[in-house]
């Protein structure tokens, strides 16, 4: 992915998080509207023939939220992170010496570079789940629209009522009101929007600072974090906050979970981290 060199105007990262998540949310929105005007095309056996349009929409619908993620995120890496990566950087320059400044040097602009093509690509596997429960209620109509509802027709019930039982069966098996991960955790479209970008925006400003502290010559960071986050997750032990790290290991862990507000500073007066318990 290559960049405009100054990097576009950025925003505010909690105002372009909440930007982001409404331009998805609203594309995820119209997909399902669009699944509920397919099924309730499946239940009126009157209107069969605006099944297979109505579901055409949908699949139309879907490649529309798939743009848009791919739109959002390309905007994101190529304004929003050069920004914050910069700040990140400033701040650290400023700390170690009030005179010092920041340059896109070669070393910066491939580190960006690195983290940008990191979050493209993670923001689009974030929207994979989504896309596949949508795909998948297609499928499923299509088929109930070409076998399933003349099949139950056929036994003890009307086709009205083997095409409402089977709008009922789609509706309650693929429901769009949240992604479902595969790990089983149910999270709406934008609250994982969001913490996507704010979550990219926190590593992005915190590697703008590690990599000009260790430009700088400065081994050791001081953390900035809520006092009761852990280093490597919320419920950690190792609490964070004003502990002193070593720029490696800062970089290993530069938030601890989404929407981590973590923060490093250059301790340039400490030449190395005492061991835990030392």
């Amino acid at each position: 992915m290559s960049y405009p060199w100054p990097p576009l105007l950025p925003g505010d990262p909690d105002e372009v998080a909440r930007r982001v998540a409404a331009v998805l949310d609203d594309a995820w929105q119209r997909l399902a509207d669009k699944q509920r005007t397919a099924i309730v095309a499946l239940a009126d056996t009157s209107r069969r023939v605006h099944v297979v349009a109505t579901l055409e929409e949908f699949k139309a619908a879907i490649a529309v939220f798939r743009q848009r993620v791919d739109q959002e995120a390309r905007a994101f890496v190529e304004r929003q992170l050069p920004h914050v990566y910069e700040e990140g950087a400033r701040a650290a320059a400023k700390a170690v010496d009030a005179t010092a400044t920041f340059t896109w040097t070669t070393f910066h602009r491939d580190a960006l570079l690195a983290l940008s093509a990191d979050s493209y690509a993670d923001f689009l596997r974030r929207s994979e789940e989504a896309e596949r429960m949508a795909t998948k209620f297609y499928r499923a109509a299509r088929a109930a629209a070409r076998r399933e509802v003349p099949l139950l027709a056929a036994g003890h019930m009307t086709a009205k009522q083997a095409a409402r039982n089977v709008a009922d069966l789609l509706l309650s098996e693929h429901q769009l009101r949240y992604v479902v991960y595969r790990n089983g955790a149910r999270v709406p479209v934008q609250v994982w929007a969001e913490a996507a970008v704010l979550t990219k925006s926190a590593v992005a400003y915190n590697a703008g600072t590690l990599n000009r502290t260790r430009e700088a010559g400065v081994t050791v960071v001081e953390v900035f974090d809520g006092f009761g986050c852990g280093w490597t997750s919320h419920h950690d032990p190792d609490k964070a906050a004003k502990t002193l790290r070593s720029v490696e290991e800062a970089a290993e862990w530069p938030i601890s979970h989404p929407r981590c507000r973590r923060a490093f500073g250059p301790r340039p007066d400490v030449q190395e981290v005492a061991p835990l318990g030392g």
